[in-house]
């Protein structure tokens, strides 16, 4: 194929396929049919296939023509609707808001809340990415927690959301850590950083005897945790968050803090600094089902 289908193209095929006639295609579209015909001949020779099989009694899609119908009806049905997604767009107050995948359940759910009138228009990337997405103006704000482990482009602002020290969840019928200086020994602790000190808390926990396991996000190692009713060393928001009744949380023999930030370019948003202080008692409140030991 040596170039795009055009629209004229998709809406020719469209007509073709549900009237099964070039004719009333054409009479559709206000051409001639032999207009039509060229048309249509014109494309099939660019795909490089036959979309439909033509006699006297009318047009019917091959396999290909099914196919290239199905999916210009699903363009076409795009379309239409972009003047009117452009209107709304464009009487809403619209944000768009990235953070990365631990985060994003429990923080879009909380800004849908907190910006009740407001359209978010969510992202869910890895840290690095969303920084590149602010500074290129693709974001209005990303909820990250590197912002102070990484270089932060000029012109971009960071503003502290919380800090949250490492905590361990122990989900109901989980060892508790011994004393000494190897208190997860024979156990299998596993974590999750939130940030780019994985691999130094990955080290650290090894150091204290633990077969240290890296959940993917931070509900898989809480949920990892509770299938192997083993420790997870999780920020404490985390925590609160995923925590069952019968769980308790203890302070984790290993230190780290992860700082939680979001970062614009300036001026910050309004709409995200507005509900800033209910965003923190938000997260940082988690579930009531968490005890500490």
């Amino acid at each position: 194929m040596t170039s795009l289908p055009s629209v004229e193209d998709l809406r020719l095929a469209d007509a073709v396929a549900r009237h099964g006639s070039l004719g009333a295609a054409a009479r559709e579209l206000l051409i001639t049919q032999p207009s039509a015909s060229q048309r249509l001949a014109a494309l099939e020779r660019r795909l490089g296939t036959r979309l439909f099989d033509r006699d006297t009694t009318g047009a019917r899609p091959t396999s290909a023509g099914r196919e290239f119908c199905a999916q210009a009806a699903h363009i076409l049905d795009h379309l239409r609707g972009i003047g009117e997604r452009s209107l709304v767009a464009a009487q809403s107050r619209t944000v768009s808001v990235g953070t990365l995948p631990s985060l994003a359940g429990t923080l879009f759910a909380v800004l849908d809340v907190l910006l009740d009138d407001v359209v978010v228009q969510p992202e869910v990337e890895h840290g690095p990415r969303l920084l590149e997405r602010v500074e290129r103006g693709a974001l209005d704000a990303a909820f990250v927690t590197i912002a102070g482990q990484v270089p932060i482009a000029r012109g971009l602002v960071v503003t502290e959301v919380g800090r949250h020290d490492l905590v361990t969840l122990l989900p109901q019928g989980a060892p508790s850590p011994s004393g000494g200086k190897r208190p997860y020994a024979g156990q299998i602790v596993v974590y999750c950083a939130l940030d780019l000190a994985a691999d130094v808390l990955h080290r650290r926990l090894a150091e204290l005897g633990a077969h240290a396991r890296r959940g993917a996000t931070a509900e898989s190692a809480v949920r990892a945790a509770r299938e192997r009713r083993c420790a997870a060393v999780v920020p404490d928001m985390v925590a609160g968050w995923y925590a069952a009744p019968g769980d308790r949380i203890d302070r984790a023999p290993v230190r780290g803090r992860v700082t939680l930030s979001v970062v614009s370019r300036s001026p910050a948003p309004p709409e995200v600094l507005d509900v800033l202080p209910a965003l923190r008692k938000r997260l940082a409140k988690g579930n009531v089902h968490a005890r500490s030991a």
